[in-house]
């Protein structure tokens, strides 16, 4: 949706075209202007398709995980024909391509996960045997560590397509972000928001990043105009926790920091894909040390879970 304007461009943002990923470009957009003195108008919006919008019928973590909402994006990025790249962080990979970098993170909105149904008030109260339709292996391992008796089925489209789905019938229940309801002015669908240290987000959710060419440091200074360092700080440890553990969305897991003040507090999990087995591990200390207490709580969970604790059937 690219939006054009007499006005010469002073950059251009890259971003999936989904409402929710427009939603948060705009975000970005209106930041930037804000925060840099830059007309909105002189701000491109640029729509790119990925792999991940190609598909529909199966799960990510069957067609290969993490990076298929973003490939494109970073292509574009490295031909520079867009300037920034606009993403979940929940989407990012731990490792970028060469000559890209994290530049900045935008104010994190609510993290946790939101109970939607018409038949229960929450996953507790189900039926037994219920359907619930998600398209995350973290939500459907941490459903059924508390229910085994849940139907999980793959329920994949965008926000609204999932809603629809879930008022036809075709499932009882689903989970989604908070914050994608909240930016999408959908939060009164939400039946039950869902307690964090029970329902433990996926790393990075709820936080919006902006990716950039290593090399530019006008950018790199533009950016740090509308960075949040608490948000970055525990991004850096949320981030070194999936590092640590190789992880990608084909594997449960789930971890977040809360920074306050000069401290962060990580709580990280990881499950069977079937809810019949997991690990948690909780870290505190100084924000500077973020990376370091993500890492090293990563290192303790795949030494106590040991080899082939994530194995695939």
């Amino acid at each position: 949706m690219s939006q054009s304007s007499s006005t010469a461009t002073a950059l251009r943002i890259g971003s999936r075209g989904s409402p929710l990923a427009l939603a948060q470009a705009r975000e970005v957009q209106r930041r930037l202007a804000d925060g840099c003195g830059l007309a909105a108008d002189a701000i491109e919006i640029i729509t790119i398709r990925t792999t991940g919008d190609a598909i529909v019928n199966r799960s990510l973590a069957e067609a290969g995980g993490k990076g298929l909402f973003t490939k494109e994006i970073e292509e574009a990025l490295l031909r520079k024909t867009i300037d920034l790249a606009v993403h979940s962080s929940k989407d990012m990979p731990t490792v970028l391509p060469p000559g890209l970098v994290l530049s900045a993170f935008l104010p994190r909105e609510d993290p946790r996960d939101a109970f939607i149904s018409q038949c229960a008030a929450g996953p507790r109260t189900l039926p037994q045997g219920a359907k619930v339709g998600t398209a995350s292996v973290r939500r459907q391992a941490l459903l059924k560590r508390l229910r085994p008796d849940l139907q999980v089925v793959t329920l994949r489209g965008n926000v609204e397509t999932r809603l629809r789905k879930l008022a036809a019938g075709e499932v009882d229940a689903t989970l989604l972000a908070v914050a994608g309801l909240k930016r999408l002015g959908l939060l009164p669908a939400a039946t039950a928001v869902l307690d964090i240290e029970e329902f433990v987000p996926a790393v990075g959710q709820g936080a919006i990043a902006i990716e950039s060419r290593a090399d530019e440091a006008a950018t790199a200074a533009l950016l740090a105009r509308v960075n949040d360092g608490d948000t970055a700080t525990a991004l850096a440890a949320e981030r070194a926790f999936l590092a640590a553990l190789d992880g990608s969305c084909r594997t449960p897991i789930g971890g977040y920091a809360r920074v306050t003040g000069g401290s962060v507090r990580f709580h990280g999990i990881i499950i069977k894909p079937d809810g019949s087995e997991a690990y948690e591990v909780f870290r505190e200390g100084r924000r500077e040390e973020a990376p370091l207490l993500g890492a090293d709580a990563g290192r303790e969970l795949k030494g106590r879970a040991g080899v082939g604790f994530f194995a695939q059937d």
